[in-house]
């Protein structure tokens, strides 16, 4: 019984201390408000014509390895690869929920900015190559590996409507939203923009 309890001890242990895997370029509060003030407020655009196929994903990034490996490799712990580059075991901590997962078939390659949403903000008037860049993106914060059905019940929505369950992620969240619209000039409507301040306010670094 008290070897049980010990090993479920330093279970608890790790489970509450995950390493935290980040994407790059996340801005501070000061940079995430200055960028928020920039963006332009439009309504929104229709879906009139979109097709995630138009947004080509995903795309070989380096040897046999696509964007969705590559950011499951990046997002992951002791995550080991076949020769396809397909991940065969790994730890994946999903900061949306708070969730860790040991398959990476329990993950998805979450597009912060959905690319249904990219489309209404702009993304319509794009060409293919532009809108390739932008579905592929590693070098800014716009690819994040979350538990898979915490990001189908995101689908295309913005901050207005969706945010993470995982209260102490949301700050993290929409500065990420607000320099992937920024980076890439993307529009918001303005209830987008108040959900994004209302969060913001609530930042503490």
């Amino acid at each position: 019984m008290a070897v049980a309890a010990f090993a479920g001890a330093c279970l608890v242990a790790v489970e509450a201390q995950p390493v935290l895997a980040a994407p790059p370029g996340i801005p501070s509060e000061a940079t995430a408000q200055s960028q928020l003030n920039a963006l332009t407020v439009r309504a929104q655009g229709s879906t009139s014509g979109y097709s995630r196929d138009l947004f080509p994903h995903w795309i070989t990034i380096s040897g046999t390895c696509n964007t969705r490996e590559q950011a499951l490799k990046r997002d992951g712990t002791s995550v080991v690869v076949d020769s396809s580059c397909a991940a065969t075991s790994g730890r994946w901590y999903s900061p949306y929920d708070g969730a860790t997962w040991y398959a990476a078939s329990d993950v998805d390659s979450d597009h912060v900015v959905p690319l249904a949403e990219a489309w209404r903000s702009g993304a319509s008037s794009w060409t293919t190559s532009r809108r390739q860049s932008f579905a592929n993106d590693l070098t800014r914060p716009q690819l994040i590996a979350v538990t898979d059905n915490v990001n189908q019940a995101k689908g295309d929505q913005d901050p207005s409507t969706w945010q993470p369950p995982r209260t102490a992620y949301r700050c993290a969240y929409s500065k990420i939203w607000i320099t992937v619209k920024y980076n890439w000039g993307l529009t918001l409507q303005s209830s987008e923009k108040s959900a994004l301040h209302s969060i913001l306010n609530t930042c503490s670094s």
